[in-house]
């Protein structure tokens, strides 16, 4: 009876549930009122609302707790404890494959079709592949971990010595099953840095970039918590930098993480760059303006399922005028013959190759490369990428 108990608690918080917050701050707060949970019990009854939500849009019209036993369905290979709570219709063709309880759920559910799951096809990045894009809906991310330099040997010793197994996709790069604990293990940001894959990737395009001897100004112009500026800093080692973002609490967050990670030579400035800009900015100019733009986050959905639940197509537009407003600040700045990189975390084509487009169009920066970094194969977000350079001053 305990499972058919951790149902009806999954199925209250999700009749709550209205998107006004990530899902993982309402469950917390759910657990903080209610606090008979134990620890157990409150990973058990996360992941089912998570489950119900990785359906997207697909049997929007079936009872809530109809579609929490279809999501159940479909992410488990088999019902084990869960098998309390469904029907002997449910457990009686329950295969092992994913694949096949889609055909069965297809079945089951009249009309049912990969494309109700996401339906903006015709929105996406051509590159993109929709049907394993989907499917990575109903899979969790790994947890990617770069690793600073000079620190491989010890990190992977660390992480042998502790029997955790992880798998290491490149000579920086280590990922672990989401859940599994390292702080114990590390000082986080200092040796190593929590950092996905595709985002590891923006590498290979700072890499592009060499400055035979000189240090370079950078302008990390979005920063958030500065992840692509301690990217920078490993590679490109002395650097001035300049960070800023919308909110003191956020330059104010960074700032303890780039302690930890050994950074201090940097000027944070707080500006929203949908705005005209600081003094302090305007007469500043870079050598690289970094831009990981705010955007609809569609790349990272099969971390957080519930904002493709509760998305709207419409919201596509709103962020893409909004990444024109940034890059009209932005470009201004960077110096001739200096570059600019802009970054999302999206599969729409309107966030990613028509700003590609609009930024040659209306500023003449030439594109030196960009690619949708698709990470659904590697169980990482997928994100979009593009470096340019501004022409020399005739």
């Amino acid at each position: 009876m305990r499972y058919q108990s951790y149902f009806n608690t999954a199925l209250f918080i999700i009749q709550q549930y209205k998107g006004e917050m990530p899902l993982a701050h309402f469950i917390k707060q759910y657990f903080a009122q209610h606090k008979k949970h134990g620890s157990k019990d409150r990973k058990i009854i996360t992941n089912a609302c998570y489950a119900y939500f990785r359906l997207g849009k697909a049997l929007s019209e079936v009872a809530v707790d109809i579609r929490l036993k279809a999501a159940l369905y479909l992410l488990l290979e088999e019902p084990g404890v869960w098998e309390i709570v469904f029907e002997p219709l449910w457990l009686k063709d329950w295969p092992a494959e994913w694949q096949q309880r889609w055909y069965v759920l297809q079945q089951r559910f009249s009309g049912l079709k990969y494309e109700d799951i996401f339906p903006f096809k015709n929105e996406v990045s051509e590159q993109l592949d929709i049907v394993a894009f989907t499917q990575s809906f109903f899979t969790q991310p790994d947890v990617f971990i770069r690793i600073r330099p000079g620190e491989k040997e010890n990190i992977v010793n660390r992480f042998n010595e502790a029997g955790i197994p992880f798998q290491q996709l490149s000579h920086q790069t280590i990922a672990v099953k989401a859940g599994t604990k390292i702080d114990h293990l590390f000082n986080i940001d200092a040796a190593l840095v929590i950092q996905d894959f595709s985002s590891q990737r923006i590498a290979e395009f700072l890499q592009l970039i060499q400055w035979n001897n000189t240090i370079p100004l950078v302008w990390d112009c979005c920063a958030a918590s500065g992840g692509k500026s301690i990217l920078a800093k490993d590679i490109w080692g002395n650097i001035q930098l300049t960070v800023s973002d919308v909110r003191e609490s956020i330059l104010h967050n960074l700032s303890k993480r780039f302690q930890t990670a050994n950074i201090s030579n940097y000027t944070a400035i707080v500006a929203d760059l949908s705005q005209p800009l600081p003094k302090s900015l305007l007469q500043r100019y870079f050598d690289v303006v970094i831009a990981d733009v705010p955007c609809t986050g569609s790349g990272t959905w099969s971390r957080t399922p519930e904002q493709l639940f509760f998305f709207s197509a419409a919201q596509i537009n709103t962020y893409s005028w909004l990444q024109r407003a940034i890059v009209q600040q932005a470009i201004p700045q960077i110096k001739p013959d200096g570059y600019f990189i802009y970054i999302t975390c999206s599969v729409f084509k309107q966030e990613n190759q028509e700003m590609v487009a609009y930024i040659i169009n209306a500023y003449g920066l030439v594109l030196i490369k960009e690619e949708l970094l698709m990470g659904y194969h590697q169980k990482a977000d997928t994100m979009f990428a593009a470096l340019f350079q501004k022409p020399k001053q005739t």
